[in-house]
């Protein structure tokens, strides 16, 4: 008899326990819904395998770098741009706010580059605290920017890394999703990210 009700104990107590993180998770939705998100910054931009973090023009580059992206941008190959796209989200309210997931689509100059999912959890801190999602995002610029000339090509990834650690030519749209006990809650729709806050 001792037995069984220790059990049962055991049963009830693993229950609450599971409401308890249920709720706290569902709490976390609402106030994931008040927070805005911006992107913050690119870094460890590279075209064609060259760093370009701090490039301008292509005759900032030294020889052996500048003949490498043009080379890529001439060939029949690919021109691979890549960059971690740093995501910043702000929590107005006074608890914290969580998400599991973010569903994003990439814009560069209003033409789609790539898509992508984000699956790292990311706490955001109550009382204006923020919290950063880092995008890996790569892309192939002749897939992107088919018809456009090897110089154009290789012009428009320059342009990124122009632009310095505030990109002006990105948007972002993305759809947060948290987890709830099994279930999955996710933004209707996509938001619109870009250089500076805005909310849903």
């Amino acid at each position: 008899m001792k037995k069984i009700i220790t059990i049962a104990t055991i049963l009830i107590s693993l229950t609450f326990v599971t409401a308890c993180d249920v709720l706290e998770q569902a709490r976390q939705v609402a106030m994931l819904s008040k927070c805005e998100f911006k992107l913050s910054s690119v870094d460890q931009l590279r075209l064609a395998g060259v760093n370009i973090q701090q490039v301008k023009k292509l005759t900032d580059l030294n020889m052996m770098d500048a003949a490498k992206i043009t080379s890529a941008a001439l060939s029949g190959g690919s021109l691979p741009l890549n960059f971690t796209l740093n995501v910043e989200a702000r929590n107005p309210n006074t608890s914290t706010a969580g998400l599991t997931k973010l569903d994003w689509i990439l814009f560069i100059d209003d033409i789609q580059m790539v898509s992508g999912v984000n699956e790292q959890r990311v706490q955001i801190p109550g009382n204006g605290g923020t919290g950063t999602i880092p995008l890996t995002i790569g892309i192939n610029l002749k897939e992107a920017l088919k018809g456009k000339s090897g110089d154009a090509i290789a012009n428009f990834g320059l342009n990124l890394a122009g632009a310095g650690n505030k990109p002006t030519r990105i948007t972002l749209k993305a759809k947060p999703t948290i987890m709830v006990g099994s279930q999955t809650i996710a933004y209707p729709g996509y938001l619109t990210i870009q250089n500076e806050f805005t909310s849903n």
